[in-house]
């Protein structure tokens, strides 16, 4: 199984890059939202909630993110995590994610967990300016989000542009490459998908290798 990181700043193309990049392939690709792994809250009083710093990478359960890829690269199925933007609280379902050949995993702190890191075939960061993510997150929140202009306003002032400054902008030390212009950047596109085919095509052929080597010392035994 290949896994690709896809980090950078809220309102970057993450999910619109991951997207693109599922379309261009021709073989199974499951795209995992980060924000589907926030700790869950539902226990807080829903004032409480609204008040939670959601841009900090502690709030993400980043072991049970970890547990679910090591589930599929071990050929295990997982169940679909989500998340309700406007209650603030998690939404999973028992629906169930079947091992596939790509993972997708995109959100502002991917490449925080090492742990997560190491087992990333590839790592993209979004490197576009901080006021065209600001306008996309604005549209994106307030159409898609149920959220107000006031307070996608005061929460980016508190806690986004201050997290992207000091955090989520460090992380393209941790890219193998940046993507620059947003999620559609087809040159991006078409390099990383043939990436994958080619890093696909190798994990392939040294499985059939190993399963040869495995029979010729089978029939030895024999």
């Amino acid at each position: 199984m290949i896994i690709i990181g896809i980090c950078g700043a809220s309102g970057s193309g993450k999910s619109t890059l991951a997207e693109e990049i599922r379309a261009s392939l021709d073989c199974e690709t499951v795209i995992i939202g980060q924000d589907c792994y926030y700790i869950d809250q539902s226990y807080k009083p829903f004032e409480e909630r609204v008040t939670t710093d959601y841009d900090d990478p502690g709030i993400f359960d980043h072991d049970e993110l970890l547990a679910d890829m090591d589930a599929l690269a071990a050929g295990r199925p997982i169940t679909k995590k989500g998340y309700d933007y406007a209650n603030h609280v998690r939404a999973d379902s028992e629906e169930l994610i079947s091992p596939p050949d790509v993972v997708i995993l995109e959100g502002i702190h991917v490449f925080y967990d090492e742990r997560l890191l190491e087992r990333m075939n590839l790592k993209v960061y979004m490197h576009v300016d901080p006021d065209m993510c600001l306008l996309r997150r604005m549209l994106r929140d307030t159409k898609k989000r149920g959220r107000s202009i006031e307070s996608v306003s005061e929460q980016y002032q508190k806690t986004v542009k201050p997290w992207y400054d000091n955090v989520v902008s460090r992380y393209i030390r941790c890219a193998d490459f940046a993507v620059m212009h947003g999620g559609r950047n087809r040159g991006a596109i078409d390099a990383i998908s043939a990436y994958i085919t080619v890093a696909l095509w190798a994990e392939r052929a040294e499985g059939r290798k190993k399963e040869r080597e495995t029979e010729s010392e089978d029939s030895v035994i024999e």
